[in-house]
């Protein structure tokens, strides 16, 4: 993992390998190294959400969202999700609204996510 300035905000770059984002426990821990170095932002690559996070009533989702926004960083999901979307009504609303928001965002690059986050103006937690 390491920190980029995008957007004019630091954010946690994640590789596409590593643990999986499967729950809380993950959660917290990406969101302790975005602490320790001073991010506002984590970007999780779409390879490393399970199943799970895209079945929205496994509640996954919600409660990787919910440690974040707690914690008044942001979540920038990043990659291709179009063959989740594809699958449910629920889960292609949820970005959607997520995309209007200033807590997650699902991105297809970092190109897209610093392009967002230098427009914006919107901060985490706000």
């Amino acid at each position: 993992m390491d920190v980029q300035e995008l957007g004019g905000v630091k954010v946690l770059v994640c590789p596409a390998e590593g643990e999986p984002v499967a729950g809380e426990r993950q959660a917290l821990d990406l969101l302790g190294d975005a602490y320790y170095r001073e991010a506002s932002w984590v970007a999780v690559p779409v390879e490393r959400l399970g199943a799970e996070f895209f079945r929205l009533r496994s509640g996954v989702a919600g409660a990787v969202v919910q440690k974040f926004a707690q914690y008044r960083s942001g979540l920038a999901v990043v990659g291709d999700v179009a063959a989740h979307l594809e699958r449910s009504d629920a889960l292609r609303d949820f970005v959607r609204e997520s995309n209007r928001g200033g807590q997650l965002w699902f991105v297809a690059d970092l190109p897209e996510l610093a392009g967002r986050l230098a427009n914006s103006g919107v901060m985490p937690g706000s």
